[in-house]
């Protein structure tokens, strides 16, 4: 039944409340009257360790984890928690060979570390290519996929839904990135909270429903009834391959896709550029140690729906409306929960959502005011900026308002739409980012390859199979044939790792020539003990590799 009783709009203004207050606490309690637009956008030397790991984990779980990935929960199972697991120990590298370089170079913005590297032509270009990124793909989903959550919780209306999120995470963006990230530890609070809740009663009625209780038992259930659901590498026969393509997630394009998300990125990065190195570190770590539990809280629940689909446990208005999208999956299951408890999850799935909101358009707003907005106007003074700021998260949220339903992101499945959308660049931008940081003879006109070239590359070996039989790929499983369309096509992370050869390729022969005729270049400071850690964080690494390395025996 899609409404929520009084108790649940009880939990839910409680939380309301809860991030309300603090957040105006924080703005007043730590607002300075010197503040300059790097305090505003960075909140530069304020967040803490456990700051910046919840504040990077309440950035990235959104709709897209809670309401897409349920949804690829419910069609292929565990196996896409590898976005998940991978990210930990992606976290981990970043903190320990990423986080140094920008803090030493004192890098605050990603296109200002392409202008310090390269220039300012590819900081600009670049600058134009992720704001565009962030408001037609990144910030439209976050909001679209949150209006569809709520609005299937609660029953109020899609439009007014899409509005109120956009109008709450401007309130909590406007207070700047100090605010963001103390009210983001609330966030991951409720989220986790909510998270878990869910998840229990969801296995819990697994089990209800095959007359039996616990969560034990539901588990147990799902894994005999859901077998197929339980691997976390996939086969070439199976319908999802063409999403996650076997050995890839932990050889191939998975990689790109973390190391690019977590260490190229404005949206995350920005959480630990206001810090030390060492408080920087402790909140990355902290941050992994998180992630590797999220899959407890947006795939189970995902699974556990596929398994009450099959036993014909919801009624026939769900049944069909799983049976037409998956992405559903989530906010129907929230419905079998009861009074409260309904609240708590209607509260996560709300935080979530608006923390990733907030986030968002805070890097939107710090790119283009900090690597756009001033480079035009240089003489614009400090305070200004932090206006322009502002403005700019205004009409970033609305635009994402009017264009999200527009987009198709329910047609593909919401996380899968982020996932390759984005890998038409990722490639390229990781090559530039990565050549960048640690090959001293790369140029800016390699760069600029990399940029233009990946993305052309990307679309090349998109629509490849209308002109190219690669049936002759199938057989080293890099290639999958289209049940739509009989073609056989390249799944999309294997297209980023061809892609992101070919730029580094690319941009060693272009070096390479440009350094025949002379071009300089413009290293970084760089040096190995940037890289050594404490033993604290050395433990807590090692302490994740065995996590995961258990979870992969365990799961294969």
């Amino acid at each position: 039944m899609k409404q929520l009783t009084t108790g649940d709009y009880a939990v839910f203004i409680i939380y309301f409340l809860i991030v309300a207050i603090y957040g105006l606490w924080v703005y007043r309690r730590k607002r300075n009257a010197d503040a300059t637009s790097k305090d505003y956008f960075l909140a530069e030397g304020s967040l803490t360790w456990w700051a910046i790991g919840s504040s990077l984990i309440a950035s990235n779980i959104s709709a897209e984890q809670f309401v897409a990935m349920s949804g690829n929960g419910f069609t292929m199972g565990l196996a896409v928690s590898a976005y998940e697991w991978m990210a930990a120990i992606t976290l981990v590298i970043v903190a320990v060979f990423f986080i140094p370089v920008y803090l030493r170079n004192k890098i605050f913005t990603m296109p200002q570390f392409l202008h310090q590297r390269y220039n300012s032509t590819v900081a600009m270009i670049m600058a134009v290519f992720w704001l565009l990124l962030y408001v037609i793909v990144n910030l439209t989903s976050i909001l679209y996929l949150g209006a569809i959550a709520v609005n299937g919780i609660s029953g109020i209306n899609f439009t007014v839904c899409l509005i109120a999120l956009a109008f709450f995470a401007v309130i909590i963006t406007l207070g700047g990135m100090k605010v963001i990230g103390f009210t983001d530890v609330i966030q991951v609070f409720f989220l986790i909270l909510g998270g878990l809740v869910t998840t229990y009663i969801a296995v819990s009625l697994v089990a209800e429903h095959n007359g039996s209780s616990g969560v034990i038992d539901g588990l147990k259930i799902m894994s005999e009834k859901a077998n197929d659901h339980f691997h976390m590498i996939l086969k070439k026969d199976n319908p999802s391959f063409i999403d996650l393509p076997g050995l890839t997630v932990l050889l191939g394009g998975m990689w790109i896709v973390n190391l690019n998300y977590w260490g190229c990125n404005q949206y995350i990065t920005q959480r630990a550029l206001g810090a030390n190195l060492k408080t920087a570190r402790a909140g990355i770590l902290f941050a992994a140690f998180l992630k590797l539990m999220m899959p407890l809280i947006v795939v189970l629940p995902g699974i556990a729906a596929y398994v009450l689909y099959k036993d014909h446990v919801f009624d026939s208005g769900a049944q069909k409306s799983l049976a037409e999208n998956a992405d559903n999956a989530y906010p129907i299951l929230l419905n079998l929960l009861p009074a409260g408890f309904k609240g708590l999850s209607f509260a996560a799935l709300t935080a979530a959502v608006v923390a990733s909101l907030a986030g968002k358009a805070n890097s939107i707003a710090t790119i283009f005011t900090l690597d756009i907005f001033k480079k035009l106007r240089p003489e614009t003074p400090d305070y200004k900026l932090v206006t322009v700021g502002k403005i700019t998260v205004v009409v970033a949220m609305i635009l994402g308002v009017i264009i999200s339903p527009f987009l198709g992101i329910d047609k593909k499945g919401g996380f899968t739409f982020i996932q390759e959308y984005t890998g038409f660049v990722s490639p390229g931008i990781f090559a530039m980012f990565i050549l960048g940081f640690f090959w001293k003879k790369a140029t800016s006109n390699a760069a600029l390859f990399a940029t233009i070239g990946g993305f052309i590359f990307s679309v090349v070996f998109k629509f490849l199979p209308k002109y190219a039989d690669l049936s002759f790929l199938y057989p080293y499983g890099f290639a999958v044939k289209s049940k739509d369309s009989g073609l056989f096509e390249i799944p999309f992370l294997d297209r980023m790792g061809f892609v992101f050869i070919i730029c580094i390729v690319g941009m060693w022969i272009i070096s390479t020539i440009d350094a025949a005729k002379g071009k300089k270049t413009n290293g970084l400071d760089v040096d190995a003990s940037m890289f050594k850690t404490n033993n604290a964080f050395a433990i807590g690494s090692l302490l994740i590799c065995g996590i995961l390395i258990a979870l992969y025996t365990l799961l294969w």
